[in-house]
């Protein structure tokens, strides 16, 4: 049954909840012709299996139309330059072969003790300073900003420049100009930033790629750009919004703290639970495509639900609604799925467990310092989360 309804589904009830609509959706219409956030129109994908269908299948393309752009009938422009996530095969194959070896399993591995160094020493620094403190500027958003920079060889001193830059290119309601501002002023950055390591080299990606000879001074920019970007913004949000999401379920903290060993599933229920790319994953049909009974006509919008798909419960017995630590999660969507599945996936890992499982354990008395109805959610961002957490202890 083909259903239209007038929105995709945005306004939440609970802060750890994707919108209640979508329950409605994967039961009565799990792919439906749609209003998106920003006036486009699309088809909306809310089942897991739909999900995992539409981002496996080469027939819907990365590239789309930007997401402020209303107008149905637009063109689907060339993504920014070195923008690898907004490719196809073989534009995409080229630049992640040459990524891939720097994220392996084994290497983001071996950074776990340096990621363990960089929370303890901010841990300290909160414990001197004292409650109540903003626990996103205090400790989660520095971390990954901190390994991020570590390992592409970005000065971490310029974070101010390059965090409200990184804010305007995932604020829903920037104005173009706004985006194109940002785009072009990190664009820049790294431009000189490229420079630098072509005179003098150092033991980081970017030194790499640029010694490796295989991109261009404006691919070298734009894959800088993107991997910082999604580097810390989305690993910041994780471990903010699962601190406060584990303070409002006692009993879940309860049993970390009991069991340290199921810190690593906890991880994965968590990214589960709380899938912060909110508006879900574009793509664009390159031709017409049958979808589990639905014709999606040639260069139609499809929105694949990545946190619609993560509560599904044909995917995830029991009740999906729930945080369970104890939950199997390994298969969730919070990554995405197919050749774009998140390249820094492993390192988003380490982080979250050492960041939890430190935090917890150095303040065992943690609390929200304010109602929990005061917390600034990130309502107005592509990357779910909180703006600020005052926590105290």
């Amino acid at each position: 049954m083909q259903h239209v309804t007038e929105r995709q589904p945005v306004t939440r009830t609970c802060p750890f909840d994707p919108p209640a609509e979508y329950r409605t959706l994967r039961d009565e219409a799990p792919i439906a012709e749609v209003t998106l956030p920003d006036g486009a129109t699309g088809w909306l994908v809310s089942r897991y299996a739909d999900v995992r269908a539409v981002l496996a299948d080469p027939r819907f393309s990365a590239r789309r139309r930007p997401l402020r752009t209303a107008a149905a009938d637009a063109p689907v422009p060339p993504p920014p330059t070195g923008w690898f996530i907004m490719m196809d095969a073989p534009e995409h194959t080229r630049f992640r072969r040459l990524l891939t070896g720097q994220f392996t399993v084994r290497r983001m591995r071996q950074l776990a003790p340096a990621v363990e160094r960089i929370v303890a020493e901010h841990l300290d620094a909160m414990a001197a300073a004292g409650g109540p403190v903003d626990l996103v500027h205090a400790f989660a958003l520095p971390i990954p900003s901190l390994v991020i920079c570590e390992l592409l060889g970005v000065p971490y001193a310029d974070r101010e420049e390059f965090q409200r830059n990184s804010a305007t290119l995932l604020r829903i309601d920037a104005a173009p100009e706004e985006v194109q501002e940002a785009q072009t002023a990190m664009n820049a950055y790294f431009r000189r930033l490229a420079a630098d390591k072509r005179a003098e080299p150092g033991d980081d990606i970017l030194s790499e790629l640029v010694q490796s000879g295989e991109l261009t001074e404006e691919e070298l920019a734009g894959v800088g750009v993107l991997l910082l970007v999604a580097g810390h913004e989305t690993t910041a949000n994780m471990i903010a919004l699962a601190t406060m999401c584990l303070l409002r379920n006692p009993g879940q903290l309860a049993a970390l703290r009991a069991d340290p060993s199921l810190m690593d599933g906890a991880v994965e229920e968590l990214l589960r639970y709380l899938s912060v790319i909110q508006y879900g994953v574009r793509r664009t049909a390159r031709e017409d495509v049958e979808l589990d009974g639905h014709r999606i006509p040639a260069g139609s919008l499809v929105v694949a639900a990545l946190p619609s798909g993560n509560r599904d419960t044909t995917q995830f017995p029991g009740d999906p609604e729930q945080l369970d630590v104890s939950r199997t999660s390994r298969s969730h969507l919070a990554f995405g799925h197919g050749i774009h599945q998140c390249l820094g996936q492993q390192l988003a890992r380490v982080e979250m467990k050492a960041a939890l499982s430190a935090l917890f354990a150095r303040f065992p008395d943690l609390r929200l310092a304010v109602p929990v109805e005061e917390v600034p959610m990130r309502d107005d961002m592509i990357v779910y989360g909180v703006h600020e957490l005052p926590v105290t202890w």
